[in-house]
């Protein structure tokens, strides 16, 4: 049996894939829910604390781990 070829579509310039890309980003940026300045200053002090305190609450708990090492140590 004979194959047919078929041909392979075009290919699409360059300048053409790009401007594509361009017009779907802008389609999707346009979908973005973005947070209000306010929102986002309260959502970003709520990390810096709840930051701070996880690192005291670390720090205590190394002060007392390295402290009881310490007085495990003098008894031996």
């Amino acid at each position: 049996m004979a194959e047919t070829k078929t041909k392979k579509p075009a290919k699409t310039p360059f300048k053409e894939k790009i401007a594509k890309f361009f017009r779907e980003y802008r389609s999707e940026i346009k979908k973005i829910s973005w947070a209000k300045p306010s929102q986002t200053f309260n959502n970003t002090w709520a990390v810096v604390v709840a930051s701070v305190a996880i690192a005291v609450v670390i720090g205590l708990v190394d002060l007392g781990v390295s402290q009881g090492l310490l007085l495990l140590g003098r008894l031996i």
